[in-house]
């Protein structure tokens, strides 16, 4: 698996993490964003992270520029043609992605796989924007790919064995550990389980139940979670929460997605200026 090339769409934080991890791992790659400027803010980021690794003795000063040798990018779509596995990792945006994905089957060969990052949308629908559904799946990863273990290999409805098959090699390729997500449905596996924890944090608050510090402390101390709900909603993104508590609502009908309105107005809040960028606990200063 050497000589395979990796192509990825997007990078933002997960698509430069995950060609990154790609390099790192000793495959070519070929990263594709729509400007220049994000492209090399993605090489900037890496090359921080390694930075961080020789400080620490996990690499060598002389790994960082063979590992940056192995990365080209560009702007250009059509520069992916030869790559044999194309990962997307674009906005979460249903439409967004299929457009990406319809141009990927035009350019890319017979027999390359298309993977999407989703964290939560259908794979069916996506594939369903090419003429290879059969060869498109999930294969998410987490933040930051270069460190978390988890890929879950996601199957579309159409997706075949021989696709999920390979994309588990190249996860463990990849040096993490992948999970076979047998059915398409919305939020895989872990978002399934972590938004509702998410919005009973949300509530436990809005009720006055406790602070978001004490629900953080007791979380990290009671269950051994690393990272307290408020903490990891401030650190993904308390916007990227919403949309999935309201994409799973839309798709399951089922008030135990609803998403609680406190979450509704920090968002609001920071889209309308009067707290950018704001999580839970920037909102909570006075």
């Amino acid at each position: 698996m050497a000589e395979t090339i990796i192509g990825v769409v997007g990078s933002g934080t997960m698509g430069g993490g995950i060609a990154h991890q790609a390099a790192l791992s000793g495959f070519k790659v070929i990263l594709c964003d729509v400007e220049d400027r994000f492209l090399d803010n993605a090489i900037n980021r890496m090359e921080t992270f390694m930075d961080k690794s020789v400080a620490r003795g996990k690499m060598k000063e002389e790994q960082k520029p063979e590992v940056l040798g192995r990365i080209t990018t560009t702007t250009n779509l059509e520069d992916l043609k030869e790559a044999n596995f194309v990962i997307e990792a674009i906005i979460e945006n249903l439409e967004a992605k299929k457009a990406i994905f319809s141009q990927l089957d035009n350019v890319l060969g017979e027999e390359a796989i298309i993977a999407t990052n989703t964290s939560s949308m259908s794979i069916t629908v996506i594939a369903g924007a090419t003429k290879r559904p059969e060869k498109v799946a999930g294969m998410h990863f987490f933040n930051p790919a270069q460190i978390m273990k988890l890929v879950e290999v996601v199957r579309g409805y159409n997706t075949s064995d021989d696709t999920v098959s390979k994309l588990m090699e190249l996860s463990r390729a990849f040096g993490k550990e992948p999970i076979e997500v047998k059915k398409d449905s919305p939020g895989f596996i872990v978002n399934r389980i972590m938004i509702p924890q998410f919005i009973e944090a949300i509530k436990l608050a809005e009720e006055g139940v406790a602070s978001y510090e004490d629900i953080d402390k007791a979380v990290k101390l009671g269950l051994n979670y690393p990272m307290g709900p408020f903490e990891l909603q401030d650190f993904a993104g308390v916007d990227i929460g919403l949309h999935v508590m309201d994409y799973f609502y839309d798709e399951f009908k089922d008030g135990r997605f609803a998403a609680p309105q406190l979450i509704r107005q920090i968002v609001n809040a920071g889209r309308t200026g009067k707290k950018a960028g704001a999580g839970f606990y920037d909102h909570d200063k006075k």
